[in-house]
Order: structure tokens, then C-alpha cells, then sequence
């Protein structure tokens, strides 16, 4: 059985290493119009406002289907799922290489989000089946590092092939990569040991509804919701839309500056990931306390920026983004305390939960920054202050106190339901 070995099997390995380079390529289309973004403004004829959409509708429909991912994968089992997830993926971006108006664009980055969202609940699920307990947690935080990564391959080469090939080759072989993955998934990935498929129990409307009320009753699934809302936010808003404005017009930094400093949130991912991965796995009663001073680091560093008299100096700039990086691993801690909260029945539901939690603070965040920006802008125009960028980082503030005091509330509740010493001698986090 999986859960007394004390390593994972080199077959469990390969479907994980495997299901992983689905993941890593949806992260790698999710952020592969980063550097495409010039480009779309003059194949669609678009204004930046309306190019803003584009992330915004990303982050909507992943945000809007993780609960419905779930309660698909509970039923039809991680690899169906992640297998239509890898279909859908590769359809999109063929059509958004060939698109030529905004509309079509739209609709092509629409299922993108749908293919992406359907991707990440069912790696995790995998682990569950495949590995050990005690290694979950980390393989975990590996799985979330090493497919952050997607948004590094998305920069260099795609910039390079949209250079070299163009739009529509430069899609359309992506695309390609997808589809050959998708096959070598069908051949390789099963949902556990001797189960090609894994399916659970028809359920009506009713008892779907019923099964997603019990895992959000358990304070557990709260809490890890409320871990991920805390977290991850920051660094997402700042990657996927306002962190190159910010660092460039809101603290004066070079665009090359800019692009080192969101550079290194990344590289904060990669490195940070696979640490708290095992110090969850060494102390699994401390949790919540990890994500409470993690956040605690990243809300002081914003008040040193934010607070600073004119332009932050660089090197305050850097620990800021190593900062805000580490809260994208922290929120993978919402998902651990699930896994311990909810029977294998409600797994993949109850992680599609608190999946929500942080793709929902970054929605927020997102239109609110866009809006104070805005508001504090004289003329109503796109010519942003340092002043303005003050103001609307200052609304992460909000959402801050909203999160951690549901994390302090909840840690309570969960502490009381969870058997400290089980979880100890169990290894399980």
C-alpha cells in the first residue's frame, strides 16, 4: 500500500513527473501572453484597458470552475479529467494562433482558463492515491514550484519564437507540445495503483450540493480556504498584470529592473517551495503558524515600500519580491490542512474550495488597484503617479485583515477537531 511505503515507487514517479508536465505547460499558456502582449495589440487593434481583460477573464473562469473541478474529479477520477483538461488546452491555443479579431481571441483565452482550471486538482489528487502520506506534503510544494516554472519557459522562448516564427506558428506549436503530452498521459497516467480509472458515486444536484456543504462545514477546509485567500495574492497581481507599472512608474525602477525584480519572485517559488514542503512534513500542528508569519514578512515589507519617502531604495525592492514569491508556496499549505480535514471521497471538491480562496483575492485585487489608479490619476488618464501607486497597493491592506483574522479564527476551530497526536504519528499535514 502507498501510505506505508516510505518512498514513492518509481512507477508512482513517472505519473506524477508526467501528469506534472501537463501542469507545467498550463501555467506556460496562462502566462504565455505576458510577453505577447505588444504583439496581440496589434494583431487585435486593442487598447491596454481591453488587453487587461484578457488576465482578468483568465483569473474569472479559473477562479469560477475549481469548485466544479473538484466535484468532476471526486466523480470521473484525476485522469479523465486532467485529460480533458489537456484537450481543451490544446484546442484553445490553436485557435487563438489563428484568431485575427479581439472576440475570437477572447473566447480562445475563455477556454484556456477552463483547460487550466482543470489541470492542477487533479495533480494533487494523484499524489494522494500514489504516494506515501508522509511524502505528500512535500511532492506538494514540488509540484507547485516546479510548474511555476511554465512562466519562465513562457518568456524567453515564446518572445523568441514570436520574433522568429510569429504569431500564429509560435501558438500553433504549443499547441503541438500539448497534444503529444496529452498522448503520452493517456498511455502513462492511472488514477492509483492497478486502477486506470477511478470513479466515484453518481450523485444528484442534491447530494453534490450536500457533499460540498460538508467539507466547507469542516473548519479545517475553512482554514486552509482563508491560508490561500492570505497568501497568495500579492505575488499573483504583481506577475500576471501590475507588477511591471508598479516597479517602473510607481518606484522609478528601468524596465530591465522591473523585469529582474519580477524574475525573482519566481525564482522565490522555486527555491522556497520544496523547504516549506518539508517543514510541513516535520511539523504539521504548525501550519497555520507558518502562513500566519509569512504573512506577517510580506505585509511588513509592503508598509517599508509603501511608507518609504519617495522611491523605495532597490535592495528594499528585492526582499519585497523574495517576500511576496514565498506567499504563492504558503498558499499550498491551505491545501495540506484539506487533506487531513476531509475523508478521499471529498479531496478533490474541498481542494477546489480553497483553490478559490486566493484566485478570488487576486480578482479583487486586480480591479481594485485598476480602479483606485484611476480615481487618484489627474485627467483620468494611463500617465500613473508614484502617489497613485501608493493608494492602490494600499487596498491589499483590506484584504489582509479580512484573511487573517478568518485564519486566526478558524485556526482555532480546526485545532480542536484535529487529533494532534494522529496527525503527528501519522506524518500526515
Amino acid at each position: 500500500m502507498s501510505t506505508v511505503r516510505a518512498s514513492p515507487s518509481r512507477r508512482a514517479v513517472l505519473v506524477w513527473a508526467v501528469a506534472l508536465s501537463l501542469y507545467l505547460l498550463a501555467v506556460f499558456h496562462r502566462s504565455s501572453l505576458a510577453v505577447a502582449g505588444l504583439v496581440a495589440t496589434e494583431r487585435f487593434g486593442i487598447s491596454a484597458s481591453q488587453l487587461a481583460v484578457f488576465t482578468m477573464l483568465q483569473l474569472l473562469v479559473y477562479a469560477a470552475m475549481q469548485v466544479p473541478v473538484g466535484l468532476l474529479v471526486d466523480r470521473y477520477g484525476p485522469r479523465s479529467v486532467l485529460l480533458s483538461g489537456a484537450v481543451i488546452l490544446a484546442g484553445a491555443q490553436t485557435a487563438f494562433a489563428f484568431a485575427d479579431s479581439y472576440s475570437v481571441a477572447l473566447v480562445a483565452r475563455f477556454f484556456v482558463g477552463m483547460g487550466d482550471a482543470l489541470t492542477f486538482i487533479c495533480v494533487l489528487r494523484l499524489l494522494v492515491t500514489w504516494f506515501p502520506v508522509r511524502r505528500v506534503p512535500f511532492f506538494s510544494q514540488l509540484t507547485g514550484t516546479i510548474g511555476q516554472t511554465g512562466a519562465i519557459a513562457a518568456a524567453v522562448p515564446m518572445t523568441w519564437a514570436l520574433g522568429r516564427w510569429g504569431w500564429t506558428p509560435a501558438y500553433l506549436f504549443t499547441a503541438g507540445v500539448g497534444a503529444a503530452l496529452t498522448v503520452l498521459a493517456l498511455l502513462v497516467v492511472a488514477d492509483a495503483p492497478g486502477r486506470r480509472n477511478l470513479r466515484g458515486e453518481l450523485m444528484s444536484p442534491a447530494r453534490a450540493a450536500a457533499s460540498l456543504r460538508a467539507s466547507w462545514a469542516h473548519p479545517g477546509t475553512r482554514l486552509g480556504f482563508w491560508m490561500h485567500f492570505s497568501t497568495q495574492f500579492s505575488a499573483t497581481t504583481l506577475t500576471l498584470l501590475w507588477g511591471y507599472p508598479f516597479f517602473v512608474r510607481g518606484e522609478g525602477r528601468s524596465p530591465a529592473e522591473a523585469g529582474v525584480l519580477l524574475t525573482l519572485i519566481v525564482v522565490a517559488v522555486i527555491i522556497s517551495g520544496p523547504v516549506l514542503g518539508w517543514l510541513i512534513g516535520l511539523h504539521p500542528w504548525h501550519r497555520s503558524s507558518m502562513v500566519l508569519g509569512i504573512v506577517a514578512a510580506i505585509v511588513t515589507t509592503w508598509t517599508l515600500v509603501l511608507a518609504w519617502p519617495g522611491p523605495a531604495p532597490l535592495a528594499l525592492l528585492v526582499v519585497l519580491a523574495l517576500v511576496c514569491g514565498v506567499g504563492g508556496p504558503a498558499s499550498m499549505i491551505g491545501f495540506d490542512v484539506a487533506r487531513t480535514a476531509n475523508p478521499p471521497e471529498r479531496m478533490a471538491s474541498s481542494t477546489g474550495i480553497i483553490n478559490v480562496g486566493g484566485f478570488s483575492a487576486s480578482l479583487v485585487l486586480v480591479v481594485a488597484i485598476g480602479l483606485v489608479l484611476d480615481w487618484r490619476t489627474p485627467g483620468g488618464g494611463t500617465d500613473y503617479t508614484p502617489e497613485a501607486f501608493r493608494w492602490a497597493m494600499s487596498t491589499q491592506y483590506v484584504i489582509w485583515v479580512i484573511g487573517l483574522s478568518q485564519v486566526v479564527r478558524y485556526r482555532l476551530r480546526a485545532r480542536r477537531v484535529f487529533d494532534r497526536a494522529a496527525l503527528e504519528a501519522e506524518g500526515r499535514g
